[in-house]
């Protein structure tokens, strides 16, 4: 008796050698038919005993290759045809495209060990993958996933690698980028105007015998260029430094493998599984003392970001330097990644010594990951981008075609239909042309790739943001699109309701820098009961003035001298000694004065404004460079083990919303701070203060709602010591609690939210 079943393959099934697979266990069972990569994902009809069709069904399911991510398996019965041998047929394409597009993955083992061996063809050639690993999203142009359709187009195979992709039974069989150093992209040494580097041995080795003498050298990567300098050359980081105009934030690592990162940084088991994890990501994680790093790469940090190589030219790169080097971004403060060769060459010129170049194009650009471990819990994403884009995260419930905008700061988009959403790499702060360009580029690309034709935008409150005006052009250009505001915090709110698949009510406490509230002011330190679809305000923390509005972000001295006016009360507080020698009495007094006026000063409730008032008063950051830099100094100097607590009062409740009120515990850690009481256990105190008065008011609003679960988000969450003690004390008295795992807890999640909180209250009306 013969069966013949079609077999429909979702999820990121193309170039992740799916086909292959499927043809060696037809083959293996004896199974006649075909397999083929169509626009939405992979198709295959397979013939014979019934007993063996049901075991190629069962391997599909739970045998499929590393890379791929199989969403769903349906097998129907169609009519034998008598067909003998199995097939892996030519592509095709005409329907809706709903294929998902594999995220560009690190060099796989196998690929390394032909790297390093000088017998191999390939050895050193530093574009070397198969169907296990290299570039995918950022050389994809269309699906399905086929060479013409990638920036490989131009290459023609060479007869071995033809051979090689050809083969069903090689592991580079339909290996998009599959190249060799006879046919393939070739890297070049030069210099900004152009000219070759000269010296001894290959474009890599010449580079780095240039890193070895001090310079600074722009590497190609696979989403975009680094910067790249010997991480142990004062000289070197601070040449480089100046020249980025980047004062003080801290620059990435790039360690030659993971031994050499264990001399950087101190890493627990969760640490090192995701240093090495396929996606390669940044991972934020505690210097070791004595690490041998230059000052200027990470100055007043007690962090060091470190990653180990991902693609072959890094791999190789990093092995002939043989030690870490810096790699950070390729851009100027506050641009995108420069990733198009003439591009770069014109940006970063004036930053860049040499280039190590090649003519492999990129079409996405797409900036490097960065996760951060927490103990006992999922990693923290701070930026989903390189290896985890374009990867899809569901939706709870079905959508019409969407696009969700997002905030300014770390700025993503998000597409979405049916019950997928495919969040956008990492763009960068939404606040000039050339951020914008990348945004739109961006987005343009995105609802190509995935089919999206938006019926709907959905965007922030805030009307000055650039990604509100992006909405607002693109509605009235297409009087078809229906516009749907949602508040920058629900969004926070929604984004991790739906990542977990929770349509039910909900307490957030949604703490993060500032965001457009309902009611114009600048909400940040918010209790929000609802769901998906909407919420109601059921607390916040205490508002306070921001004297003189976005300077306050900038010089965290303000919001010191705002937090302490409002906790002395009709007082004019003094200067307190850790700010007396970097700002001047007079600007002080000055400040205390409109706090308490109100002239140049709104009203805020943010969390992270308290944050950086703590940190000012403890004499960490009266000024910072980057957003956030108060906040994480602060959170670098705290001890962990120090478990005492600065009060802070919850008040209100029952028909008021509740009011945290930490005006007690800033005159404690005041007074702590001035008898000279060191700023570890200061720092500690007010996280557990917070920590503790946060849970409780959460605590009361579920309980006065009949709500047990407690969304933790918003990018003051991306401290693990203010998140660990907040979830320790709210899972202490039973409640549940969630905060993002796929997401950014950031402005990064706020995209995802805007597209789940469009399509709930579409489902709703």
């Amino acid at each position: 008796m013969t069966r013949r079943v079609r077999i429909r393959v979702t999820g990121t099934v193309q170039g992740v050698g799916f086909r292959p697979f499927v043809y060696r266990e037809a083959l293996d069972l004896g199974l006649a038919g075909f397999v083929i990569n169509d626009e939405r994902g992979v198709l295959a009809e397979v013939e014979g005993d019934p007993t063996d069709v049901g075991e190629l069904v069962r391997r599909i399911e739970s045998e499929a290759p590393p890379l791929s991510e199989v969403e769903s398996v349906v097998a129907e019965a169609v009519e034998p045809k008598g067909e003998t041998g199995f097939r892996i047929a030519e592509s095709r394409s005409g329907g809706a495209a709903d294929a998902l597009v594999s995220a560009d993955m690190a060099t796989c083992e196998a690929c390394l060990a032909e790297l390093r061996d000088p017998a191999d063809r390939r050895h050193r050639y530093p574009f070397i993958n198969c169907t296990d690993c290299g570039p995918r999203f950022t050389i994809v142009r269309g699906v399905p996933y086929d060479r013409p359709l990638t920036t490989m187009a131009d290459f023609e195979m060479c007869a071995e690698c033809q051979a090689e992709y050809s083969d069903p039974l090689d592991r580079r069989f339909h290996a998009q980028p599959n190249a060799c150093s006879v046919c393939g992209p070739q890297a070049r040494l030069i210099r900004p105007g152009g000219a070759e580097v000269d010296g001894d041995g290959d474009a890599i080795a010449r580079a780095v015998s240039m890193l070895a003498d001090g310079a600074v050298v722009a590497v190609k990567g696979i989403g975009g260029y680094h910067l790249a300098c010997d991480a142990g050359d004062e000289r070197a980081v601070g040449a480089l430094r100046a020249r980025k105009r980047r004062e003080e934030k801290p620059f990435a690592l790039m360690a030659p493998d993971l031994e050499a990162a264990r001399g950087l940084v101190e890493l627990s088991a969760a640490e090192e599984e995701l240093l090495e994890g396929r996606e390669r990501p940044i991972v934020i994680a505690r210097r070791r003392e004595g690490a041998p790093v230059a000052p200027s790469v990470a100055p007043l940090s007690r962090d060091l970001g470190v990653m180990l190589p991902y693609a072959p030219l890094q791999h190789v790169l990093l092995a002939d330097a043989g030690r870490p080097l810096v790699m950070t971004s390729a851009n100027l403060s506050d641009e995108p990644i420069a990733y198009a060769d003439d591009e770069a060459r014109h940006r970063l010129g004036p930053i860049a010594d040499a280039f190590l170049a090649h003519d492999r194009p990129i079409h996405m650009r797409t900036d490097d990951s960065v996760v951060r471990a927490v103990h006992g819990r999922p990693p923290i994403v701070l930026r989903r981008s390189r290896g985890y884009v374009p990867r899809s995260i569901p939706l709870p419930l079905d959508t019409p075609p969407v696009l969700g905008c997002g905030a300014e700061l770390k700025s993503v988009f998000s597409v979405a239909k049916g019950r997928r959403a495919w969040p956008g790499h990492h763009i960068g702060d939404l606040k000039n042309w050339e951020t914008l360009e990348s945004f739109r580029e961006g987005i343009e690309h995105f609802e190509r790739l995935f089919e999206v034709d938006p019926q709907v935008i959905a965007h922030d409150l805030h009307p000055d943001y650039l990604s509100t005006r992006y909405a607002l052009e693109r509605a009235e250009a297409d009087v078809r699109i229906e516009l749907v505001g949602v508040q920058h915090h629900h969004a926070h709110l929604a984004a991790c309701l739906a990542e977990h698949g929770e349509m039910g009510e909900a307490l957030g406490l949604i703490f993060d820098g500032t965001g457009y509230g309902e009611d114009g002011s600048a909400w940040g330190g918010e209790l929000l009961a609802g769901n998906v679809a909407s919420s109601e305000r059921a607390g916040m923390l205490m508002p306070v003035r921001l004297p003189g509005g976005d300077r306050a972000v900038k010089e965290p001295w303000r919001m010191a001298a705002s937090w302490l006016s409002h906790a002395l009360g009709d007082e004019l507080p003094p200067i307190p000694r850790t700010l007396a020698d970097d700002v001047d009495a007079s600007d002080w007094e000055a400040v205390c004065g409109i706090v308490q006026t109100g002239a140049g000063s709104p009203v805020t409730t943010s969390a992270g404004r308290l944050f950086d008032a703590v940190a000012a008063l403890c004499g960490l950051r009266p000024r910072v460079s980057y957003e956030g830099q108060a906040a994480a100094e602060l959170e670098g100097a705290a001890d962990p083990r120090e478990r005492g607590a600065y009060e802070v009062a919850v008040e209100g409740g029952g028909k008021a919303p509740l009011v945290l009120d930490p005006r007690e515990a800033i005159q404690a850690l005041l007074h702590d701070i001035e008898r000279g009481e060191a700023v570890a256990y200061v720092a500690a105190r007010f996280h557990n203060g917070l920590a503790a008065a946060a849970a409780a008011a959460a605590g009361r609003a579920c309980e006065e709602r009949d709500l047990d679960l407690v969304v933790c988000s918003g990018g003051v969450f991306q401290n693990r010591l203010l998140a660990e003690r907040t979830l320790e004390a709210l899972e202490a008295v039973g409640l549940r609690t969630l905060m993002p795992v796929a997401l950014p807890p950031n402005d990064g999640g706020i995209a995802y939210g805007q597209v789940a909180a469009a399509a709930a209250r579409i489902a709703r009306s």
